[in-house]
């Protein structure tokens, strides 16, 4: 295949698939099966899953599992996680556990608010564009009014609109900053056709004023939200005396949890480690984003914005040991939504939600931020104890079993052999390759 391809989208999705198995596959027709083995049965549900994306061929399965036993803020919550890696469930599950006979999580909302910009240029003075602002400021509210009728019934909308200056970063740059309530959507439409408006009501009233009538130009660039909400922010922390940290693994909780945040000050400071310290979390956030249909893209690009916010990537969570209590947190901006989207029209997400009895977005900033923070505690827990291999490869055990295609005689070989013996890859390969001879 050297050639581009014409009118694809145009085609239906059987000539698509025909297309697919034969330019890439030297046997199209075992391609086909394998596309054709992952459509739902129910023809109704998987036009639904066709028609969420362009070009739609088949479903790619994540698992769906569930994690238990997490007290947040006084209640039992069991936290759907959709995710493909080996451990991440397990991990969260045994941290949940674990602080379940420690006081459990606590979570608190610091703010919900979000953003979104109308970037545009102007080549006059900025003192006029300032008076000029502050006349059509009301009208940018006026001319939304259609748009945020709805919102505002609900006790959203726009918050504030600014004029912010931004020439000393780019020739003639200025935005109009606008900040908005959005309750238990993510928002993400609401406000892209506030700042739409906002644009249009700019260029249309600067054609009836007297702005530019000494040849200066404004020019509007686009106008977008923005993913980046350091001001919707949810705080998620455990805390416990220190000698409550005891347990099987921490026969001595003081020196435990003083390793413990030694590792934690490791990560506010060195980027390398910050980062897959900071991974380890989003393992738990994003698991929960996924399984309630929510922009795992954005909430990435989000917080790991936050963490760079002082000019060097940090870790997102910390540590500390005051008056004999040991304290653990962390505060991550989250723009999330439990109305809208994905979240009103694809079974699983809504089954998710139900399991998490149907919470407000601001309930659900603060469950995704204690799954994220587990998941930080189980993964510093095993580094500065047994090491994170030992669980983590038990867990893989079954990927490379069924990367052989193990009989179920050899599985069970396989698993009594390695309930004893440290799991890698080399070595149950060659414990295979043994019991094959």
């Amino acid at each position: 295949m050297n050639n581009a391809v014409a009118g694809f989208s145009k085609l239906s999705k059987k000539e698509k698939i025909n297309w697919i198995a034969n330019e890439y596959f030297s046997n199209p027709e075992e391609a086909q099966n394998i596309i054709r083995n992952y459509w739902n049965s129910d023809e109704k549900l998987q036009q639904l899953h066709d028609e969420f994306i362009e070009n739609t061929i088949t479903n790619l399965y994540i698992p769906l599992g569930v994690a238990p036993n997490f007290l947040i803020n006084g209640k039992y919550k069991t936290i759907p996680m959709a995710i493909e890696e080996s451990s991440v469930v397990a991990a969260a599950s045994k941290a949940a556990k674990y602080w379940s006979t420690r006081g459990g999580f606590k979570a608190t909302i610091i703010n919900t608010e979000k953003i979104g910009q109308v970037h545009f240029t102007y080549s006059g003075d900025a003192e006029k564009l300032t008076q000029f602002f502050d006349q059509l400021k009301p009208k940018f509210f006026s001319e939304t009014q259609s748009i945020t009728k709805n919102m505002q019934q609900r006790g959203g909308g726009i918050l504030d609109i600014k004029l912010k200056d931004k020439r000393s970063l780019l020739e003639n740059y200025y935005q109009l900053h606008a900040t908005f309530e959005t309750k238990d959507s993510m928002g993400a439409n609401f406000i892209n056709s506030c700042l739409e408006q906002f644009a249009s009501t700019l260029k249309e009233e600067v054609q009836n004023s007297d702005l530019c009538e000494n040849g200066e130009s404004l020019e509007v660039i686009m106008s977008i939200l923005s993913n980046y909400v350091p001001h919707c922010l949810v705080r998620a922390e455990v805390s416990c005396p220190v000698e409550e940290l005891a347990e099987k693994h921490i026969t001595n909780p003081q020196e435990f949890a003083e390793r413990f945040v030694q590792a934690v000050q490791i990560a506010e400071v060195e980027p390398f480690r910050a980062v897959t310290h900071n991974k380890g979390i989003m393992n738990g956030v994003d698991a929960v984003i996924l399984a309630t249909g929510n922009d795992f893209r954005a909430v990435e690009a989000g917080v790991h914005a936050y963490a760079s916010r002082n000019g060097q990537y940090a870790s997102l969570s910390h540590a500390k040991i005051e008056d004999g209590i040991f304290t653990f947190w962390l505060e991550i901006p989250l723009a999330v939504g439990t109305v809208g989207g994905l979240t009103s029209l694809h079974p699983l997400v809504k089954l998710c939600l139900e399991i998490l009895e149907k919470p407000s977005a601001p309930e659900l900033m603060q469950i995704v931020a204690v799954a994220g923070l587990a998941q930080n505690f189980a993964a510093l827990r095993s580094l500065t104890t047994t090491g994170i291999q030992e669980g983590h490869m038990k867990m893989h055990l079954n990927n490379i079993i069924n990367q052989f295609e193990a009989t179920d005689e050899e599985r069970h070989l396989i698993k009594t052999h390695f309930k004893k013996t440290a799991v890698s890859h080399s070595a149950v390969v060659e414990f295979i390759e043994n019991l094959r001879k």
